[in-house]
């Protein structure tokens, strides 16, 4: 009687769950509008939606196929060139830059995956990073780049011709309509039956394998749509700012979205968004007053996030409010 009374309860929590998501959903989305009204500064918000979208495209990749990339900085900042360059050179407006900088990701993304699948684990991982070490003396050497100076004095120009994006503001708000219909077409793809398979194929990719899957098929799809969405929150971020620089394909930039990831929690939605406003945040803020001693507080709030937050963040928040679902229930 016990089992039979508690099990619609159970059955319960995880509607009453996805009933509160877009509520909380529309919040967040609410907060966001409202951010710059509230003293913040558009270019810093801009840069903090960027890194959170980049974020986002690298854990679809790891947390829902668990590939772990060490260079999806290549992605991000070929997508920055390839965005400034087609603006500032060759005369593009801007959605056609930002539709030419995520081609050009999708396309390395697409030369890289298909390389890169054919190994697992660690093997994985040092292949993706010494591709982007190679990407990244090539960024140096190209004419076209700037070399160490970078590509400088991008222009926004007007949206569609019709809508100028010189205004910060106005900027701000594209950037966050784009980024909101980026992070709903990840969670499509997650809640999708292309999903599902992405999650059998971490969870277990001898089984999948042999219910008659192609898995490496369904990981190079993976690979492309994650490079493509990380060079999206890099053209983004070459049209907020006005240049690309180096430190857009360094190495640095790879392990900056991982630390992202594992501190907000990875597997999640949420989590990767969560962890890019705290650590670019905590390094725009703490720049200027700590130097270069940010990055030795950022590995201290990494060695606590690992050692107190398995899951990350979020990750833990979610299994600590199941837990008392479950009590209540």
């Amino acid at each position: 009687m016990t089992s039979q009374a508690s099990s619609p309860a159970l059955a319960s929590a995880p509607r009453r769950s996805r009933s509160l998501a877009p509520a909380i959903f529309a919040a967040v989305v609410a907060l966001g509008v409202a951010a710059p009204f509230l003293g913040f500064y558009p270019i810093l918000l801009m840069k903090l939606l960027c890194f959170a979208l980049f974020a986002c495209a690298f854990n679809l990749l790891i947390g829902y196929v668990g590939l772990l990339s060490f260079g999806h900085a290549m992605f991000f900042g070929s997508a920055a060139y390839a965005t400034g360059h087609a603006i500032k050179v060759w005369g593009f407006t801007p959605e056609l830059g930002l539709i030419f900088g995520v081609a050009v990701a999708a396309l390395l993304g697409l030369v890289v995956g298909a390389i890169a699948i054919r190994r697992q684990g660690i093997y994985f991982a040092m292949i993706t990073m010494a591709l982007a070490q190679m990407f990244y003396f090539f960024a140096l050497q190209a004419p076209f780049t700037g070399g160490e100076d970078g590509l400088q004095g991008v222009q926004r120009g007007a949206l569609f011709g019709v809508l100028p994006l010189s205004n910060d503001l106005t900027l701000y708000y594209v950037v966050l309509a784009i980024v909101v219909a980026s992070w709903l077409f990840i969670a499509r793809i997650v809640h999708s039956p292309f999903g599902q398979i992405l999650k059998a194929i971490r969870e277990n990719e001898p089984r999948t394998i042999s219910l008659g899957y192609d898995t490496d098929q369904f990981k190079l799809v993976a690979f492309v749509l994650s490079a493509a969405l990380a060079g999206l929150a890099g053209a983004l971020k070459c049209l907020v700012l006005g240049f690309a620089t180096l430190s857009d394909v360094y190495w640095g930039t790879s392990g900056s979205v991982i630390l992202m990831s594992l501190i907000g929690g990875i597997g999640t939605l949420t989590g990767p968004v969560v962890g890019a406003f705290i650590i670019t945040g905590l390094e725009n803020v703490l720049a200027d007053r700590v130097g270069s001693w940010v990055t030795v507080i950022l590995g201290v709030i990494f060695v606590v996030s690992v050692l107190l937050f398995r899951k990350g963040l979020v990750g833990t928040l979610k299994e600590l409010l199941g837990r008392n679902r479950a009590h209540e229930a």
